[in-house]
């Protein structure tokens, strides 16, 4: 046998996604029901090649919701181990804007925290709740829908 790893990349090939915890002055927090799934998620995507994560963030949210953001920090690293999808998550303020349906998302809402943590699926809700917490980043990985327990 060879060392070689033949057909296999030498360098991992993953996809990087960002998201915005947008987070308004009481509290709420600004989720998508999205229109391919029927999901709640926060709002997100693919980051693009010649943006920075902050960039993608700014306009994913736009994109998604209709709600202009700052981005205020980066509050988690979250990777998909199955799909090998690594998510940042950032902790953003909205800053204008009105809530619209878009051809990604069926629903806008501004959900409290303990409505994200009964509405959505465990994976997604801890990437807004985290957003809450000030000891952040968080790093986790899960499986898609269930988060994996640290060692």
């Amino acid at each position: 046998m060879s060392n070689s790893t033949g057909d296999k990349p030498s360098t991992p090939l993953h996809s990087v996604s960002v998201a915005g915890a947008v987070i308004r002055e009481d509290g709420r927090i600004l989720v998508i029901k999205r229109r391919d799934n029927g999901n709640w998620e926060p709002p997100g995507g693919v980051l693009e090649l010649d943006e920075t994560p902050e960039e993608g963030v700014v306009r994913e949210v736009l994109e998604e919701t209709g709600i202009h953001v700052e981005v205020e920090q980066l509050t988690g690293v979250y990777k998909n181990m199955a799909r090998g999808i690594v998510a940042l998550v950032f902790r953003c303020k909205p800053s204008g804007g009105e809530e619209r349906i878009t051809p990604e998302a069926t629903a806008v809402e501004w959900l409290t925290p303990d409505e994200v943590a009964k509405h959505m699926g465990e994976v997604y809700a801890a990437r807004l709740l985290d957003a809450l917490e000030t000891n952040g980043p968080h790093v986790r990985t899960h499986d898609g829908v269930r988060l994996n327990t640290m060692r």
